[in-house]
């Protein structure tokens, strides 16, 4: 198989605009996970993997996971190990990465499990720490609204450790309608937010626990004041320390171990 060492290459300038751009991605469906662990996960996650990347170097040394991919993909490329270099997007690359195709596990919202909505979460590292979480305590689902940052992002994948790949989402057009939609199946809606009505999250009902959506804003401003007020529940993590609030992938992951716990 040749080796391409041009940036040149279509399928290289394909890959490098995947991997920089949403507008791109969303264009043309598709994203690009890189390493041998979030390729792994793709895999066995089902995720239509469209073309495999490796280097000749990677090619030998991760031979079973070549030969997986070489046979699950549309087609294989070898890159020299310098223009792989230049185009990856870890400071350590392992030579290895997919394009993959943007068909993600749909979210059907059922009464009884717990939900997590996010509104304008924007950095990439809260992101992918929010889900990684999410997925770990038992979440059954995601809805996001869409100015959250893009979860195919190869930053937010790298932190979801594949988390993305098996978690249910919904991207959200307007996600107070989601919020209806939630009560009127009898899902309780709850706003992390300081407000005069708030309760500590250690003191919902079980019932409530049992069946809710809780719902995290954005880091600087929190959630939006339409949000909250379409809310059943106002919520608060009690602190006894001087900190007045709490990263939003920290107060997320308290947030959710509180109503998962039994």
């Amino acid at each position: 198989m040749k080796c391409i060492a041009s940036r040149d290459n279509a399928d290289v300038k394909h890959i490098v605009k995947l991997m920089k751009s949403t507008s791109y991605r969303n264009e043309h469906k598709s994203f690009v996970t890189e390493g041998t662990r979030l390729c792994s996960d793709a895999l066995e996650s089902g995720i239509n993997i469209e073309k495999a990347v490796f280097t000749e170097k990677a090619a030998k040394k991760y031979s079973d996971l070549y030969k997986k991919l070489e046979k699950a993909s549309k087609s294989t490329i070898i890159l020299t190990e310098k223009l792989f270099s230049q185009i990856s997007d870890t400071k350590t690359p392992q030579g290895v990465l997919c394009v993959c195709r943007a068909e993600l596990k749909k979210l059907r919202i059922e009464k009884g499990e717990v939900y997590l909505g996010l509104e304008c979460i924007q950095d990439p590292s809260n992101m992918g720490t929010i889900l990684r979480t999410a997925e770990a305590l038992g979440v059954k689902g995601v809805i996001m609204s869409r100015d959250c940052c893009d979860i195919l992002s190869p930053k937010v994948l790298r932190g979801t450790m594949g988390a993305a790949f098996r978690i249910p989402v919904k991207f959200s057009e307007n996600i107070t309608d989601d919020i209806e939609k939630c009560r009127s199946k009898g899902i309780a809606s709850i706003a992390t937010v300081l407000h005069e009505n708030s309760v500590p999250i250690t003191e919902i009902s079980e019932a409530d626990k049992k069946s809710c959506i809780l719902l995290i804003g954005n880091e600087g401003n929190g959630l939006k004041a339409e949000t909250v007020e379409k809310c059943s529940i106002k919520a608060v993590i009690p602190m006894t320390g001087k900190a007045e609030s709490l990263n939003a992938s920290a107060a997320a992951a308290i947030c959710m171990w509180e109503l998962l716990r039994r």
